[in-house]
């Protein structure tokens, strides 16, 4: 029986694998799955790494994560990030640790290993899941793309206003997120991830000529630094990518999640046939609250779309509070439709 590690690797080397993969994203349901708070889960890499093992058991998912909060590398420069008992973290936007520009000018590198780091604590997941998974399942690192990062670093509404007003800061600033991304990327990979995920959510808020112009290129040196270790990536940006996934697919990613605004047939006309797709059903709708046969008929509906270049997945995260026969009726579409 091939594993779902196999699977990956036979789709991701263009070859016809025995069944669909399954990579729907758990972060808040892995670690109710646990039983573990989700402050634990964000904060110790050994309760994240078990709830990842613990979830991909349990409902037959292909590959295990470490992807928990954008806060991971903001923290690390220092920003301020907020944390709460059971619900994940938040980057405080109103006092931005770039909120005046002038700052950036004494912005230090991540120290990515500094004892009691969030990211130290990221590659130690991606090292321990490696180590307890890594024979079955594929490892996923993770890392904030150019326009989230320096969103999460300047805050979102400054960041829209600089891409106007002083687009050679943006361009400067997109340069050092994307430098220090690549390091972080590079680390997970030593550490034993098979593929980064790349975050970049804002991205979805700008509009195709910004996007052109000043994200996908940063995500285009990002993404090919990550290839030249040989690790795959997958590019998830959430919102309405309608207008840019033409360009997406330009950034040289191996998988695309789309969100569930998204049109799955024109964003494979838009990509092209080899471009490899996830998603894209509706999380909170279809997902947490529908039941396993609109589930079903909703992923047969994705994959006659995006055809046989396709990763089950829904539009972003399993909510908390998903029923249990709901996800796994993903793996159930996964083990009976033939690829």
């Amino acid at each position: 029986m091939m594993t779902g590690r196999d699977c990956l690797l036979k789709l991701l080397a263009g070859e016809t694998p025995e069944r669909i993969p399954n990579m729907p994203i758990t972060m808040m349901f892995a670690a109710d799955t646990l039983g573990v708070s989700y402050r634990e889960y964000v904060t110790d890499y050994r309760k994240l790494a078990d709830a990842q093992m613990t979830t991909a058991e349990k409902y037959r998912l292909d590959y295990v994560s470490v992807i928990s909060d954008p806060g991971r590398e903001a923290s690390g420069y220092g920003a301020m990030v907020r944390f709460f008992d059971d619900q994940p973290p938040a980057i405080d936007e109103v006092n931005a640790l770039l909120a005046e520009k002038s700052a950036f000018q004494t912005l230090k590198p991540l120290d990515l290993f500094r004892e009691g780091s969030r990211t130290l604590d990221r590659i130690q997941a991606a090292e321990l899941l490696a180590k307890n998974a890594g024979q079955t399942h594929f490892i996923e690192g993770w890392v904030e793309g150019p326009c989230a990062e320096s969103a999460d670093v300047r805050g979102i509404n400054r960041l829209m206003l600089d891409f106007m007003d002083d687009p050679n800061f943006v361009r400067e600033l997109f340069d050092f997120t994307t430098e220090n991304a690549i390091r972080f990327a590079k680390t997970q990979i030593d550490a034993g991830a098979d593929l980064i995920g790349v975050g970049d959510a804002a991205g979805s808020l700008v509009g195709p000529k910004i996007y052109e112009q000043f994200v996908l290129p940063f995500e285009q040196k990002l993404i090919a630094a990550i290839h030249e270790t040989k690790a795959k990536v997958r590019l998830h940006i959430c919102g309405n990518t309608t207008r840019i996934t033409a360009l997406m697919a330009k950034s040289g990613a191996d998988l695309i999640d789309l969100d569930s605004m998204v049109d799955m047939k024109k964003a494979r006309d838009a990509m092209g046939e080899r471009q490899i797709l996830t998603g894209n059903l509706d999380p909170v709708k279809i997902v947490c609250h529908g039941d396993p046969k609109q589930i079903t008929e909703k992923l047969a509906e994705c994959r006659a779309a995006a055809g046989k270049n396709y990763i089950l997945a829904a539009g972003c995260e399993i909510p908390r509070g998903t029923p249990d026969e709901n996800l796994l009726a993903f793996a159930e579409f996964a083990r009976s439709e033939q690829v």
